[in-house]
């Protein structure tokens, strides 16, 4: 039985913490940020949780 691979595209953009809590970044930071009001970009900053109903399809991309 071959071994599974890891989705790259999701292993780049979710990490998986010590505790096994999977963390994101927000969606629209990346450009068009002129006309966005600094309290949006605020908002918008730090790491996340996933969402708990797709916890369990990315764990599966990232093989875990």
């Amino acid at each position: 039985m071959p071994k599974n691979k890891t989705h790259r595209g999701t292993a780049k953009r979710v990490k998986l913490s010590a505790t096994g809590t999977l963390l994101r970044q927000r969606a629209g930071r990346r450009h068009l940020l002129e006309k966005k009001s600094s309290r949006v970009t605020r908002r918008l900053d730090g790491v996340v949780e996933v969402a708990p109903q797709d916890k369990k399809r990315i764990r599966r991309l990232l093989g875990r």
